[in-house]
């Protein structure tokens, strides 16, 4: 009897438990039906409604039609050190890697046997004008005996021709002593032009001569300093209608470098001049720029990017890149506010970039409303709701999951896009 008792208690209690997780699922089933009766909230727009997008106004401007090029840095001046007489080098007067000044004395030449050289010049051009006196003298004398028929006149000539030979002399030596005493002077090899000197490549006890092919050291100007930039002569030839036609004008060409590593140089050079003839092997035309190199940072041989400008285009417009796009032909595509508030797609001329912006030539009106946010999910002839670009846009929160919005208010999205006007 007491067991008995005993089990329906045990019965009755866990009917008690299980009751209340009855009930919570078929609450939980209700408001599902509920909540799948009443719908989630819609897209963007809410309820089907038009997009909201953000557009900029684009006008004409003028734009620095801006190339990049690469070049290669090259001496202002460059000066091989030669000798121009042969001989034993006696001495250096300089160190390897300074700075040497123009006329400076680099090596010394054994200079004895230019000396002696000069030295017998000289005695040639004494003898010369002692012969060149003793022949005056003897026309001078032969002249009144001729006049008075007292030798023949064939002698007073022959007379008269030695003294004008023995002018011719002195002449003669007077000019082999000048090639002696400058034969003498280049035995003291001076520096041809003010720079930076290299190494040495003769020492001293060395023989050199004025027929070899090597040079005894370099001498390179570094400051200023130039930029060899190639530019493809199809490239010079577009700038060139360009100019002709009107639409461009030229620019002043202030260049600016990137160096090897990426960083800007930070000195702004100008082009010198530009080259009349392409090169036959690569279709270039070398443009040579200059630049101030104080702290010696440009070295010769370096490569480096050239960015400068050679012409303004007046009528180009500015597009935030954010809205071009490219079709798979690689075609430059923008979407702008159409009649109507509607979306339409138009394919313009957008070669290059500049900044932030796309350098749009062909295309575009004066006037016209860009789309620059909102583009992912436009299509053509779509409507629209177009608002000035970074306006703040409500994003509704998603449902909870009693059908209500969720806590935390509105959020505002903003956009990345600008006014497109450039000065």
């Amino acid at each position: 009897m007491i067991k008995r008792d005993q089990g329906r208690y045990r019965r009755l209690l866990l009917g008690i438990a299980v009751a209340p997780a009855v009930l919570a699922l078929a609450a939980c089933g209700g408001g599902g039906e509920q909540q799948k009766g009443k719908g989630g909230a819609g897209g963007r727009g809410g309820a089907g409604g038009p997009a909201q997008v953000g557009y900029v106004v684009v006008q004409p401007t003028s734009v620095p039609m801006t190339t990049e090029l690469a070049g290669r840095v090259v001496a202002f001046q460059s000066s091989e050190v030669r000798p121009q007489v042969s001989g034993v080098i006696q001495r250096r007067f300089f160190t390897e890697g300074s700075i040497v000044k123009k006329g400076q004395p680099l090596y010394q030449i054994d200079p004895s046997l230019y000396r002696a050289s000069a030295n017998e010049a000289q005695a040639s051009v004494a003898n010369a004008q002692a012969n060149a006196e003793a022949a005056r003298i003897r026309a001078d004398r032969y002249r009144p005996l001729a006049e008075i028929e007292a030798i023949s006149k064939q002698d007073y000539t022959d007379a008269v021709a030695t003294q004008r030979q023995a002018q011719a002399q002195i002449a003669l030596n007077k000019a082999q002593l000048d090639t002696a005493r400058i034969n003498l002077r280049f035995t003291t090899v001076p520096a041809p032009i003010t720079g930076r000197i290299g190494r040495s490549l003769f020492t001293v006890g060395a023989l050199v001569s004025a027929t070899q092919t090597d040079p005894l050291t370099t001498i390179q100007q570094l400051d200023p300093i130039f930029v060899d930039i190639q530019q493809s002569s199809a490239e010079l030839l577009a700038l060139r209608r360009a100019l002709a036609s009107g639409g461009a004008v030229p620019a002043r060409a202030d260049v600016r470098l990137m160096l090897e590593d990426g960083s800007d140089y930070g000195l702004v050079g100008s082009v010198e001049f530009a080259e009349v003839v392409v090169d036959q092997s690569t279709g270039t035309v070398t443009l040579r720029a200059r630049f101030p190199n104080p702290r010696g940072l440009l070295l010769p041989g370096m490569f480096v990017r050239a960015q400068f400008s050679q012409s303004i285009d007046q009528n180009a417009f500015l597009v935030p890149q954010q809205a071009v796009s490219r079709d798979p032909k690689g075609n430059a595509t923008v979407w702008l506010v159409g009649p109507g508030n509607k979306a339409v797609e138009r394919t313009v001329t957008a070669e290059r970039a500049q900044g932030v912006y796309w350098v749009v030539t062909d295309g575009l009106k004066n006037g016209d409303k860009i789309i620059t946010q909102g583009t992912g999910t436009l299509k053509a002839n779509a409507p629209i709701r177009p608002v000035p670009a970074n306006t703040p846009q409500k994003v509704a929160p998603p449902p909870s999951k009693d059908g209500k919005a969720g806590q935390g208010g509105d959020t505002t999205g903003r956009g990345q896009g600008g006014q497109s006007k450039a000065g």
